[in-house]
C-alpha cells in the first residue's frame, strides 16, 4: 500500500463537479482510497491564457503501482472531457501525480516527484494543508509572487 498525493486542476466546465467525480472514480477503482482533500484554491493560468483555475490536492492510499495509478488518472481525465491538443490549453480536468510514497521515478511517461511541484503556488498551498512536512517556508517564499486565493472546503470529509 502506498500513500500518493494528486493535484487536481480545472478551468473549464464545472471544476468542483469534475473534482468530485474524479475522487469518486479513484475510490470506485477498488484499488485507491481517497483519505483527505485540501480546500479549493483559485489561481490564474500558469504560463498560459484562459479562465482562472480551481485547484486542490488529495491524498490517496493505493495498492496500484505508480504507472498504473497514472493510467487510472489519465482515464479519469478523458472521462471528464480532457483534450490534449496543445500545451497549456484550458482543461476540464487535470490530474498530476505529485508523490508516490518515497518513490523516485524517472521514465518517459512518469516522473515522481512531479518535476515542477515545488514551483507552483497552486500545488504548494493545498499540499501544505495535507502534508505540511513537504512544504517548507523556503518553498513558499519561492512562489510568493504567484497569485492564489484560498476559497475554503469543497468536500464533506465527515
Amino acid at each position: 500500500m502506498a500513500c500518493a498525493y494528486i493535484a487536481l486542476g480545472a478551468n473549464l466546465g464545472s471544476p468542483v463537479n469534475a473534482f468530485q467525480q474524479a475522487l469518486a472514480a479513484l475510490n470506485g477503482s477498488q484499488q485507491c482510497w481517497v483519505t483527505k482533500a485540501s480546500g479549493l484554491y483559485e489561481s490564474p493560468p500558469h504560463e498560459a491564457s484562459g479562465p482562472d483555475y480551481l485547484n486542490a490536492v488529495c491524498e490517496v492510499m493505493t495498492t496500484l503501482k505508480a504507472p498504473d495509478l497514472l493510467k487510472l488518472m489519465q482515464s479519469i481525465e478523458l472521462e471528464a472531457g480532457r483534450v490534449r491538443d496543445f500545451h497549456h490549453q484550458p482543461r476540464s480536468l487535470d490530474l498530476d501525480l505529485l508523490f508516490f510514497g518515497q518513490a523516485m521515478i524517472s521514465s518517459k511517461h512518469l516522473q515522481v516527484p512531479h518535476p515542477r511541484w515545488s514551483e507552483r503556488a497552486f500545488v504548494l498551498m493545498p499540499l501544505r494543508e495535507l502534508a505540511p512536512q513537504k512544504v517548507s517556508e523556503h518553498l513558499l517564499k519561492g512562489v510568493s509572487h504567484q497569485t492564489i486565493r484560498a476559497l475554503g472546503p469543497w468536500l464533506d470529509q465527515s
